[in-house]
């Protein structure tokens, strides 16, 4: 069983993996125009892939420990990747980056999706803060009892 401080190592582990996921979002938005990159073409919108650790045992407590999964978990990145949807094709002839037809290749960016995703982005940071405070609470708590 999972104590009150596994709860907050739990919910930090998420607010990390969240504070990354809005910085990539905000970088996804603050490129939606940009054509040219160090690499080369436009830039292309990159996603967080998170997932679940389980929480920190030992072998031996584990061999001790009888009792079903809890359910337990850490939020780890397990990386940042380029999404694969081809760059939008805007007809812009004046364009310094526009090929021979006149079409500019501009991010494969949408920005209605990168704005719902920042809100659940900052929804899910709320929660684990709201997770952190109630666990503070407990603790504060307990300890007056044992007074």
């Amino acid at each position: 069983m999972p104590s009150m401080f596994d709860s907050l190592e739990i919910a930090s582990s998420g607010l990390s993996a969240q504070r990354l996921r809005l910085k990539v979002i905000s970088s996804n938005i603050a490129n939606v125009n940009t054509t040219r990159t160090p690499g080369g073409g436009p830039y292309r919108r990159k996603d967080v892939i998170f997932g679940a650790l389980p929480s920190h045992k030992s072998f031996l407590e584990e061999l001790k420990d009888r009792t079903p999964d809890d359910g337990a978990r850490h939020v780890k990145v397990l990386g940042v990747t380029e999404d694969s949807k081809p760059a939008r094709m805007v007809y812009e002839p004046g364009h310094p980056d526009a090929n021979e037809e006149g079409f500019v290749a501009m991010p494969n960016i949408d920005i209605v999706e990168e704005m719902t995703n920042l809100m659940v982005a900052r929804r899910s940071f709320e929660a684990n803060i709201a997770a952190m405070n109630a666990t503070k609470q407990m603790i504060s708590k307990a300890l007056e009892i044992g007074r």
